[in-house]
């Protein structure tokens, strides 16, 4: 039980938290904290992506509960890693987040750090590094693409940390490097998966597609897009093992032990990555220059997300 009833001296009818909730709520600011030095790096590595080295507190705050940053992180939060990032404004008065040092032990994308472990002078640069790739066992259409999935896999790409500037939209080149950066920032949340409509306010700082849905339904063996009323996000298809996320950081089980105690006991659901998705020519698989190819979206899939603070908030 998260909340009771009582009645104070005056008959007055009041509902507050059970101590498990106030340990609760103890415990999540614990775990906060205790999490905070790796998201400083992930916001860092988030600045060392982008074209500018800075992003806009109002942009970073819609990644606030997926990366784990504290509630109050524009207050307090962001001035506490000043060797890595510092506030500014521009001439409108808008406040962003900049990059102060660059980490060449940062610039590493978590794919390579698989590979090939972390270097403390790396140089950002080509990668000819394959995605892990995870389709339904029940699928059977993947035989058909096999061949064009093979030649993106052993596609060279830029780095997501490297100079983009001199790529061409809506080149091979281009669309392979978007999928490292989505694949990047995936790997920076608690979860796994973002909101794609929170991911399109960063398309220029990141130097991704106009249309970013269709690239994440293009490349189902990587991303997994779903449905929940009028909102769509992105799963990372390897770190997913069914609909059960297969590494889970403090917060993660935190939120679990709160749908515990509220009684949910969720829906076991594996997630359809491809089955029932698009229905493309051969030709327009992983080959299409074009932005202008139509796609249909994913059977949804229903997950609850649950999160509070002091007062309790579920969505």
């Amino acid at each position: 039980m998260l909340f009771e009833l009582y009645k104070d001296h005056k008959g007055v009818l009041w509902c507050g938290m059970t101590k498990d909730a106030e340990e609760l709520v103890q415990e999540e600011e614990r775990i906060t904290e205790e999490y905070s030095e790796k998201v400083a790096e992930h916001v860092t590595r988030c600045l060392m992506m982008s074209v500018a080295k800075r992003l806009p507190l109002d942009k970073i705050a819609h990644f606030r509960r997926d990366f784990g940053l504290p509630l109050d992180f524009r207050k307090e939060w962001v001035y506490r890693y000043p060797e890595h990032f510092r506030v500014v404004k521009n001439e409108d008065d808008i406040e962003f987040l900049e990059l102060v040092s660059w980490k060449p032990s940062w610039a590493i994308t978590e794919l390579e750090k698989k590979v090939i472990g972390v270097s403390e002078d790396h140089q950002p640069g080509l990668l000819s590094l394959a995605f892990p790739l995870k389709f339904p066992s029940n699928y059977k259409k993947v035989y058909r693409y096999g061949e064009k999935i093979d030649h993106f896999q052993k596609r060279s790409y830029l780095s997501p940390y490297a100079d983009a500037h001199g790529l061409t939209a809506g080149s091979l080149e281009f669309d392979k490097r978007a999928v490292a950066v989505m694949h990047e920032l995936l790997s920076f949340t608690i979860e796994k998966r973002l909101v794609t409509d929170h991911l399109t306010h960063f398309r220029r700082e990141f130097v991704m597609p106009q249309k970013l849905m269709r690239l994440l339904l293009k490349h189902f063996g990587i991303f997994y897009v779903s449905e929940r009323g009028k909102r769509f996000s992105v799963f990372l298809n390897e770190a997913y093992e069914g609909s059960e996320l297969i590494e889970k950081c403090p917060l993660v089980l935190w939120k679990e032990k709160v749908q515990t105690l509220i009684g949910y006991r969720g829906r076991k659901k594996k997630i359809e990555t491809h089955h029932d998705f698009v229905k493309m020519e051969d030709e327009d698989l992983f080959g299409s220059q074009s932005e202008e190819d139509n796609v249909q979206m994913l059977p949804k899939k229903e997950r609850l997300h649950t999160r509070f603070r002091g007062v309790f908030t579920f969505r």
